[in-house]
């Protein structure tokens, strides 16, 4: 297994807490509105060198990312990103959120939600030059589909622990 190796961007001396805390603010803001025609505006928010990474990409550079969200509107209908919750420390930010969607035909109707967070690092300019998905696929995801949920719902059962004894 491989360790996976969070860069440290420097951060400017002319970047106080205060300009983090501002970056956060509008990271935030995109991701809890973010429309297919905002896709575009991706190197506002990040660097033109950024690392991404999540369960099913990893990538660098805004043309790549950029790609990523585009796909994510062509895969599923009425994605919406919910930021619960945010840590703040130094050019590091955790976003703890909730991504909301509908899957498309053939897969099942309703409303879903993929529940994660993301780890960032900012670059001295204020936009993210490193980051990072964290969620459960297995639990989130392929739980939630047919057949293969029924699989991933029996390993689960077989891997607990039993605390009825």
């Amino acid at each position: 297994m491989t360790e996976s190796v969070v860069p440290q961007i420097p951060q400017s001396p002319q970047a106080p807490q205060s300009s983090q805390t501002e970056a956060l603010a509008r990271l935030v803001g995109f991701f809890e509105t973010i429309s297919l025609a905002d896709v575009g505006r991706i190197g506002a928010f990040y660097t033109d060198d950024a690392d991404f990474k999540d369960p099913f990409n990893q990538v660098r550079g805004v043309p790549a990312i950029t790609a990523i969200f585009a796909h994510m509107f062509e895969q599923v209908d009425a994605p919406r990103f919910v930021v619960r919750e945010t840590v703040l420390q130094g050019d590091a930010a955790m976003l703890i959120w909730d991504f909301e969607f509908a899957f498309r035909k053939p897969l099942p109707a309703g409303q879903q939600c993929i529940r994660g967070c993301s780890h960032v690092r900012f670059a001295a300019d204020g936009r993210v030059g490193w980051h990072r998905d964290y969620w459960d696929a297995a639990e989130e995801l392929y739980e939630k589909l047919p057949l293969i949920g029924s699989l991933m719902r029996l390993l689960r059962r077989r891997g607990a622990v039993n605390t009825e004894r």
